[in-house]
């Protein structure tokens, strides 16, 4: 059996790597990746892979029995670009694929989904047995924000009283790992997201108690907000999406309660408090 995982030197591709190799052999790992010299320390064979070229990805797929479609990182380009990877698997025979969508694509409030129901209107077009696992938020994606909280006292955000039921980068790794080794998962969607859930007032008081200081929730409009990620120098168009993401939080858009991740991991997914215990390391 050849796996194959696209994006495999982004953040969860490479995780997802290093899961699969405690699942299956290495020699049956293929990173599938813009430069395959940057994939030289993930220890599996890597094949050059560019969403964008459509000439070139049926060769990388050759042999390739179980494919990982991680979505693309270029919001605006994903459905071309997944329309590409989704004929070249189809062409090269691939019998099984694996993508990563949004939790609840279907009838979630944030602007992400679209292209996610896009491309899992492909997937189901295209023939070819698919599984969808619809990620939840990453914590990360907010813990990343603990630096700037603590340096301005106050961690800010736009989701009310949203309750997000994130878990780690690597929970999903692992998730995506076991499906991608273990059977009877064609035609199944799992929206996968943390056993619990919580708000942002809830992560403030995570990272007060860990650092012993006072960091309150700070709720404010999306236009304020996204005003002040561009302050801090983050680009237009990012600060634009995170902090309409946060008002999509405030609609119950990053809330699940059905803990299919845990059910696929076979353990509890991994608490706030240890992230955040994480990203205060770093």
């Amino acid at each position: 059996m050849s796996i194959a995982v696209t994006g495999a030197t982004g953040q969860l591709g490479r995780l997802v790597i290093e899961k699969l190799k405690h699942k299956a052999s290495a020699s049956d790992i293929v990173a599938l990746v813009r430069d395959p010299v940057k994939a030289s320390n993930l220890g599996v064979a890597a094949r050059a892979f560019d969403y964008t070229k459509s000439d070139l990805l049926d060769s990388a797929l050759g042999g390739v029995d179980t494919l990982l479609l991680i979505s693309s990182s270029e919001v605006g380009q994903r459905v071309p670009q997944h329309a590409n990877v989704i004929a070249a698997a189809k062409k090269a025979g691939v019998k099984l694929i694996v993508y990563t969508s949004l939790l609840h694509a279907d009838t979630s409030p944030l602007n992400l989904a679209y292209e996610h129901i896009q491309t899992e209107a492909a997937l189901k077009a295209s023939g070819v047995p698919f599984t969808l696992l619809r990620n939840g938020w990453y914590t990360e994606n907010y813990t990343a924000s603990i630096p700037a909280a603590l340096a301005n006292g106050a961690f800010y955000g736009s989701a009310g009283d949203g309750l997000i039921s994130s878990a780690p980068r690597s929970d999903y790794a692992e998730a995506a790992a076991v499906v991608l080794t273990s059977t009877n998962h064609a035609g199944k969607v799992y929206e996968l997201a943390s056993d619990e859930a919580y708000t942002l007032a809830d992560l403030a008081a995570e990272i007060s108690k860990q650092t012993g200081r006072s960091i309150p929730y700070t709720d404010i409009p999306e236009t304020d907000y996204a005003a002040a990620l561009k302050g801090a120098g983050l680009p237009e168009s990012l600060a634009d999406g995170l902090a309409s993401w946060d008002v999509g939080a405030s609609k119950g858009g990053l809330f699940d309660d059905g803990h299919q991740l845990s059910k696929l991991l076979g353990r509890p997914t991994t608490p706030l408090s240890a992230v955040v215990a994480q990203a205060l390391k770093a």
